[in-house]
C-alpha cells in the first residue's frame, strides 16, 4: 500500500525519540538484524557479533532509539572520538521504512553531536544506495570516497612464543612484558600505565586531525574485556595503535579480530611504523584463536589502503564515506589509519 502524508503524520505524532536504556538492547539488537537481513536480501545464522550491546556500554547517551505505542521499531548510535563523531548503524524495522522515523533519530542525534561540540562528522552506507544517500544529503552528508571493509585469514606460522590466546589477557606477554612485535597489550597494564598510555595514543591521533580522541574505544576494550588495545611505542612517543576486538559478544564476533581503529604515526617511516602495527594486529589475532582479521581503510588514505592490499588483505564489501562540510577530516592522503565507521 503506497505510503500517504496523513500515514506518516500520523506515525510521526505518536513517535518518541529518547536514549537507549538496557532494557531495549534485546528489541535493538533484533531490529538492527531484521534491517539489515531484508535490504540485504539475506537470511540464515545472525552469529554472535554485538555492536548493540558493546556500544551501548561504551557511552548509554550516545545510543538512541524510537519508540511508537511503547514498542521500540528504530535505533541509532552515535560514536563521539574527540572533535570527530559518526553514526551507525541506524536502522528502522521494515514495515516502518519510509514514514519519516530515520530522519528523526538524525535530527536527535545531530543535537548530541552539536552537545559534544563535534567539528566534523561522518557516516558508512551503503555505495549502491541512492534511497540512503538521499536521506543523508537531507542533514548534511555528501558522499565521498569508497571505504574498503578488507578481510585476510590468519596465517597460524606467524605464532610467537608466549602468546596465549585473548580469553587469558593477562598473561600474553613475553617473559620481558612485551609481545614478539614490541607492542604493549593495554589489557595488561596497570590502571597509571593505562592512563599514560590514553594520553600517548590521544598524542598520535591527533596528528591525524586535531582533537581525535579514541580514549572510548580504548575503554571499551579493556573495561569489557572485547579483545587487546596493541600499542607501539619508540624513541618519539607512541609510534602506533591499534583497537582489536574479538570473540562472542564482540563487533568481531567469533574466529575474527576486528580492528575498529588503527593508525601509525606519519612523516618518515610511516610506512615501516604501519607494517610494525599490521604486524602486532597479525600476531594478536594468533594468540587469540582467530581466523579471519578484519578492518577498514578509506581510499582517500591511498597510501595505507595501498599497503593493506599489498599484504593480502582483499575487500569483503565497499561502502562510501559521507561526510558533512568541505573539510575532508582524516581521509587523506599521508594519513596511515583504519578504521570502521559502520
Amino acid at each position: 500500500m503506497t505510503d500517504t502524508a496523513g500515514e506518516r503524520a500520523a506515525v510521526l505524532e505518536k513517535l518518541v525519540v529518547r536514549p537507549m536504556e538496557e532494557r531495549d538492547l534485546p528489541a535493538a539488537s533484533e531490529v538492527v538484524r531484521v534491517a539489515f537481513d531484508t535490504f540485504l536480501g539475506r537470511s540464515g545464522p545472525a552469529g554472535d557479533k554485538d555492536a548493540v550491546r558493546t556500544r551501548w556500554t561504551a557511552q548509554p547517551e550516545a545510543a538512541l532509539t524510537a519508540e511508537l505505542d511503547g514498542e521500540l521499531v528504530g535505533s541509532n548510535f552515535a560514536t563521539p572520538w574527540g572533535s570527530f563523531g559518526f553514526f551507525g548503524p541506524l536502522t528502522v524495522r521494515p514495515e516502518l521504512w519510509d514514514k519519516g522515523i530515520a530522519s528523526r533519530l538524525l535530527e536527535s542525534t545531530d543535537e548530541l553531536f552539536a552537545r559534544w561540540g563535534t567539528r566534523h562528522a561522518g557516516l558508512f552506507t551503503f555505495s549502491h544506495s541512492p534511497k540512503h544517500h538521499f536521506l543523508y544529503q537531507k542533514f548534511g552528508y555528501w558522499p565521498k570516497h569508497l571505504t574498503s571493509v578488507f578481510e585476510k585469514p590468519v596465517d597460524g606460522s606467524r605464532t610467537r612464543a608466549g602468546v596465549r590466546p585473548a580469553a587469558k589477557r593477562r598473561d600474553a606477554k613475553t617473559p620481558e612484558g612485551r609481545p614478539a612485535t614490541g607492542a604493549v597489550g593495554l589489557t595488561s597494564v596497570s590502571p597509571g600505565e593505562l592512563e599514560s598510555a590514553v594520553r600517548s595514543a590521544r598524542e598520535l591521533t591527533s596528528d591525524a586531525y586535531d582533537g581525535l580522541d579514541v580514549e572510548r574505544e580504548i575503554r571499551a576494550v579493556v573495561d569489557q574485556g572485547l579483545g587487546e588495545v596493541l600499542l607501539l611505542d619508540d624513541g618519539a612517543g607512541a609510534a602506533a595503535l591499534a583497537v582489536c576486538q574479538t570473540g562472542p559478544g564482540t563487533e568481531g564476533g567469533s574466529g575474527r579480530c576486528y580492528v575498529k581503529f588503527g593508525m601509525a604515526r606519519g612523516g618518515g617511516g610511516a610506512e615501516e611504523r604501519f607494517h610494525r602495527l599490521l604486524d602486532a594486529v597479525e600476531d594478536f589475532a594468533v594468540s587469540a584463536g582467530a581466523e579471519q582479521i578484519e578492518l577498514g581503510v578509506n581510499a582517500a588514505r591511498r597510501e595505507a589502503y595501498a599497503a593493506v592490499f599489498a599484504r593480502g588483505y582483499r575487500a569483503a564489501m565497499v561502502g562510501v564515506a559521507m561526510e558533512r562540510g568541505d573539510d575532508d577530516g582524516y581521509n587523506r592522503p599521508g594519513v596511515w589509519l583504519i578504521d570502521d565507521w559502520r
